[in-house]
């Protein structure tokens, strides 16, 4: 039990240090609300080495906390809403047969955009939210295949052993 809270708070602080990272990287894509997702990195190894309940704990925990170090209360409600969805959806699609680690990271990707725009559609009472769609999906998808490239190459180097 010592090992597994140990390992998930570490990459919960590993993750906060992405997204810090990201905040200092001058990468901006010109379109509102698009982010590479360098904390995802660490949700996505963690599905495939931690149990779903502690990867969602390292996916939330790293959400509130980051947002109450740099951000502000909306950017914590967008974040988990694509957070969560994310999330469920990775988790679905890893147990599937025949998703790869790329491809559980692009649906990852696609579907975070989706929860945030989902919610904005709530927050505004307003469907035409939806017409940013097409770019959202565009950029899920390559910001979830970076990440997946990534993820399996340094996933390939990692050997924990948690029980």
């Amino acid at each position: 039990m010592a090992k597994r809270v140990a390992y998930t708070a570490i990459l919960i602080a590993l993750a906060m240090i992405f997204s810090y990272v990201e905040v200092l990287i001058p990468f901006h894509f010109g379109i509102p609300g698009i982010k590479l997702g360098l904390a995802n990195l660490v949700v996505v190894i963690a599905l495939y080495i931690l149990k779903p309940a502690q990867v969602m704990v390292i996916s939330i925990a790293r959400i509130v906390l980051v947002s109450f170090l740099f951000g502000n209360m909306s950017s914590m409600l967008y974040s988990l809403a694509g957070g969560i969805l994310s999330f469920f959806v990775m988790l679905l699609l890893k147990k599937i047969k025949g998703f790869s680690m790329l491809g559980v990271s692009i649906a990852g990707g696609v579907s975070h955009n989706v929860g945030q725009l989902l919610l904005a559609a709530v927050v505004v009472e307003n469907m035409s939210v939806f017409y940013y769609m097409p770019v959202l999906l565009v950029a899920g998808v390559i910001t979830g295949m970076l990440i997946g490239v990534v993820a399996k190459k340094v996933s390939v180097h990692i050997r924990l052993t948690v029980e």
